[in-house]
C-alpha cells in the first residue's frame, strides 16, 4: 500500500493564505490592532459563522414544498380500461411554525453576532497585552544591557584596583562573577523578547516577525473612569450580549417545538380520468395526523430545560464578570500605585546610591561589596518597576476583554 503524505505548508495553506505580514519598521499598537482585525484566524472563523446564519435565517422563511403524484392502474389489457389519476398536495404549516421557526433563526444570528463581539474583544485585549509584553521585553532587554555595561565598568576598574594593590584580588573575582551573572540575565532578557515578539506577530498569522520593535511608551499609564461608569458599561459587555442572546435564542427554539405539537393540514387537489368511462372526476380532500402518541412532547420539555440553562448561564455571567472585573480593577490600581512609587521615589533612590558608591569605591572610600549590593538594589529597583508597569498594562487589558471597549 502506498501512501501519500501533504507537505506541512501544503496542509497549512488556508491559514498561510489569510495570514497578514507586517512592515519592517516600528509597530506601532494601531498598526497591531489593525492587522489582527483583518487577519486573525479566530475573528476570520466568526465572520464566517455569522454569515452562514443568513442561510439559515432565508431557509427558515421558506415555505414547503409541494407535492405532484402521478398514479396509473391497468384493470384490464385494453386501452379503454386505464385510470389516470393526478394529485397535487400542499402541507399548511399551523400553529405559527414558520414565524417562531424565523424568528429562531434571527435569534440564532444575533447569537453569532454576539460571539463575534466578544471573539473582537478578546483578540483587540490579547493584541493590547502582546503588544505591552514586547515593550516591557525591550526594556527589560535596555535594562540588562545598562546593567552589563555597569557591571563591565565595575569589573575592570576592580582590575585597576588590584593592579594598584588597594583592594584584593578577591574583589576582583566577585567582580567578574557579577559581571557574568549579569550577562547571563542579558542572555535571558533576549530571548524573552523573541518570545514575546512571535506571540504577538502569531495574532495576525505571521510566524516570522518583521517589526524591529514596538514603538510606544510603556512608562505612559492608562487611566480608568469611575466604578460607577465601569458597572455602567458592564451591562453592555461583549460576554453579557452573548449571554443574553443565547437565552433568546433558546427560548425560540422553545417556542418553535411548542408549535409543532398543533399537527399540519395537507390540502389535496387533483383529478381521475377513466378511459372506460371517457369522463374526468375532481379529487378534493385533506390529510391530518392524529396526535395520539407523539405530541412532541419529548422535545418540549428538552427546550425547556436547556431554557432555564441558559437562563442560569446568563445569571451566573452577571456574577463572574462583576467579579472580574472589581479583581482586574484592583489589580491595575495596585500595579500603578506600586509603578508610582517606584518612579517617583525607589528608582531614584536606588540610582543615587548607587551612584555615591561607585564614586566612593574610585575614591577608595567603599569597598567593592558596597558598590555591588547598591548595584543589586538598582537593578531590582528597575526591574520591579517595569513588572509594575507590565501588571497594570495587562490589568487593563483584562478590563477590555471584559467590556469590550478601550478605556
Amino acid at each position: 500500500m502506498v501512501k501519500y503524505f501533504l507537505p506541512l505548508w501544503l496542509a497549512a495553506w488556508p491559514a498561510l493564505a489569510l495570514a497578514a505580514s507586517e512592515p519592517a519598521a516600528p509597530l506601532t499598537l494601531h498598526t497591531a490592532l489593525a492587522l489582527a482585525a483583518e487577519a486573525n484566524a479566530d475573528l476570520s472563523a466568526a465572520r464566517h459563522e455569522l454569515a452562514a446564519t443568513d442561510g439559515a435565517v432565508q431557509q427558515a422563511g421558506l415555505l414547503p414544498n409541494p407535492t405532484l403524484e402521478v398514479e396509473r392502474v391497468d384493470r384490464k389489457r385494453a386501452d379503454d380500461a386505464r385510470e389516470t389519476t393526478f394529485l397535487l398536495s400542499q402541507p399548511l404549516e399551523l400553529g405559527g411554525k414558520r414565524g417562531a421557526r424565523m424568528q429562531a433563526a434571527e435569534h440564532t444570528r444575533d447569537s453569532a453576532a454576539a460571539a463575534l463581539g466578544a471573539r473582537q474583544a478578546e483578540i483587540r485585549a490579547n493584541v493590547i497585552d502582546a503588544w505591552f509584553a514586547v515593550l516591557a521585553a525591550q526594556e527589560q532587554l535596555r535594562l540588562a544591557q545598562e546593567s552589563s555595561e555597569l557591571a563591565q565598568r565595575a569589573a575592570q576598574a576592580t582590575g585597576r584596583r588590584v593592579i594598584a594593590g588597594k583592594v584584593s584580588p578577591v574583589e576582583e573575582t566577585r567582580a567578574k562573577v557579577a559581571a557574568a551573572t549579569v550577562t547571563l540575565e542579558l542572555l535571558r532578557a533576549r530571548s524573552e523578547l523573541a518570545v514575546a515578539r512571535k506571540k504577538l506577530a502569531a495574532m495576525w498569522g505571521n510566524p516570522s516577525p518583521r517589526f524591529d520593535k514596538a514603538d510606544g511608551d510603556i512608562d505612559l499609564l492608562p487611566s480608568l473612569p469611575d466604578q460607577a461608569l465601569l458597572h455602567h458599561r458592564l451591562a453592555q459587555a461583549p460576554a453579557m450580549a452573548l449571554a443574553r442572546s443565547e437565552l433568546a435564542s433558546r427560548q425560540s427554539l422553545a417556542q418553535v417545538e411548542l408549535s409543532k405539537r398543533v399537527p399540519d393540514i395537507t390540502l389535496n387537489l387533483g383529478r381521475k380520468r377513466s378511459e372506460e368511462l371517457g369522463r374526468s372526476q375532481l379529487i378534493v380532500g385533506f390529510s391530518v395526523p392524529l396526535p395520539l402518541f407523539d405530541r412532541n412532547q419529548g422535545n418540549v420539555l428538552e427546550t425547556a430545560r436547556r431554557v432555564d440553562k441558559a437562563r442560569d448561564e446568563l445569571s451566573s455571567t452577571v456574577l463572574r464578570l462583576d467579579s472580574e472585573l472589581a479583581q482586574a480593577r484592583e489589580d491595575f490600581d495596585l500595579a500603578r500605585a506600586q509603578a508610582l512609587a517606584l518612579r517617583t521615589d525607589i528608582v531614584p533612590g536606588a540610582q543615587s546610591a548607587y551612584a555615591a558608591a561607585s564614586t566612593g569605591f574610585e575614591n577608595g572610600k567603599f569597598g567593592f561589596l558596597d558598590v555591588l549590593d547598591a548595584q543589586r538594589t538598582l537593578l531590582e529597583a528597575r526591574s520591579q518597576y517595569l513588572n509594575a508597569l507590565a501588571q497594570a498594562h495587562r490589568a487593563h487589558a483584562a478590563i477590555i476583554r471584559i467590556l469590550g471597549a478601550e478605556q
